[in-house]
């Protein structure tokens, strides 16, 4: 056999294997035991981190007991679902007969397809974050509650901010962080992912000398993910500038007290917190609403009348926000999810999903499809009778 003969030869066997009805079952298959694996683990590792590690990713790993090892024993939802994605596509170009008596077949079979690629989409590109915000208050950001950030502010200027965000990730890889725009830099000299503050106890040795983190004492915790709980992430990181140490602070989001030093007479505060997203406009929460039945304590309805501002676009209007009526703008989905501080504090849940509207056009399509093949069969049936009663 010559190798251009072994090559068409490896390709036939590979679409053969690609429009295989035997690869749609496996592929089934393999999606039923990862949904039940998946639910099952929701219970320890809550529903965010199971889908992460089942549905969302390309390979299920498994930790080795007592050592930093990993090892792929599955795979996970994302391959297997590329892979019956790709067994759809191709089996629909070799199967269906190219003619329109099976066009609603073609348009039920992309309207699968476009299902697919609408949860890839999502699973990737998909950011949940929160807006918290108090009534007479106005807010430009939103907060990522499950990542953590540190802030070094600049705050010479009583009248403007400049922050410099350090993403956790960069803490847990260690090693100096030059702040760009400023002569300081941070040396980080010790991490935990998640960390518990106390008062000190006895054999009391600090981890910090400067700060309100020189009498507190550090305990490491095992990290958490159910949904109901957030890690908080502690580190101490030396100010370095100009040749010069400024001191071990301890930073964590747990240090209510504000922490300073000062370089060539300007003031820089630390501070650990959620991690922001600034956005080019700003919201007012004039009012919110918590409405109950009649008689009952049982909540009826949340709602916020929020003051839209964008100079940008020259754009200020009032908005209300209630459940299940979300304000979609600049490509974010904001919905009533929480409220607090006696119904002065409204929290939004806000989502940014660039393929939001892929799975309406999917169930369109395939609705659409259903519509036209049973419309084109009942056309065929029909004339087929009518044929038949003539005859």
């Amino acid at each position: 056999m010559t190798e251009t003969n072994t090559v068409r030869f490896a390709a036939h066997k590979l679409w053969d294997l690609l429009t295989s009805l035997k690869l749609t079952i496996v592929c089934l298959s393999l999606l039923m035991l990862l949904v039940v694996a998946c639910t099952l683990a929701q219970v320890q590792l809550g529903t965010v981190a199971a889908v992460n590690l089942y549905m969302r990713s390309f390979l299920v790993w498994w930790q080795v007991p007592g050592t930093s090892w990993s090892l792929a024993i599955f795979p996970g939802g994302a391959s297997v679902g590329l892979v019956l994605m790709v067994n759809l596509a191709a089996a629909q170009g070799q199967r269906l007969e190219r003619s329109w008596k099976k066009a609603g077949i073609w348009i039920v079979h992309a309207g699968l397809i476009l299902l697919f690629v609408g949860e890839f989409v999502t699973g990737v590109f998909q950011v949940e974050t929160q807006l918290a915000i108090e009534e007479g208050q106005t807010v430009n950001y939103v907060e990522n509650t499950r990542q953590q950030e540190l802030a070094v502010i600049d705050v010479t200027d009583p009248a403007w901010d400049e922050v410099h965000a350090v993403p956790e990730g960069l803490l847990a890889d260690g090693g100096v962080i030059p702040l760009p725009g400023t002569p300081v830099a941070l040396r980080v000299r010790r991490y935990w992912e998640n960390a518990q503050l106390s008062m000190p106890g006895p054999g009391f040795q600090p981890v910090a000398n400067m700060g309100v983190g020189a009498g507190v004492q550090v305990q490491p915790l095992r990290t958490v993910s159910a949904d109901d709980r957030s890690n908080v992430p502690a580190a101490v990181v030396e100010p370095v500038a100009g040749g010069r140490s400024y001191g071990f602070w301890l930073v964590s989001g747990l240090l209510g007290a504000p922490q300073q030093f000062i370089h060539e007479g300007r003031a820089y505060s630390l501070a650990m917190r959620p991690r922001r997203q600034y956005l080019p406009y700003s919201m007012t929460l004039k009012k919110f609403s918590h409405d109950v039945y009649e008689g009952t304590s049982i909540p009826k309805n949340f709602s916020s009348l929020v003051h839209l501002t964008n100079p940008g676009k020259g754009e200020a209007r009032d908005v209300l926000i209630f459940m299940n009526q979300p304000l979609r703008y600049g490509g974010k989905a904001f919905y009533q999810a929480s409220f607090g501080k006696n119904d002065t504090l409204s929290i939004l849940q806000v989502v940014e999903n660039p393929g939001w509207l892929l799975p309406y056009i999917s169930c369109l399509l395939v609705g659409l499809g259903l519509l036209v093949h049973f419309g084109i069969s009942l056309r065929r049936a029909l004339r087929r009778r009518s044929a038949a009663l003539e005859a």
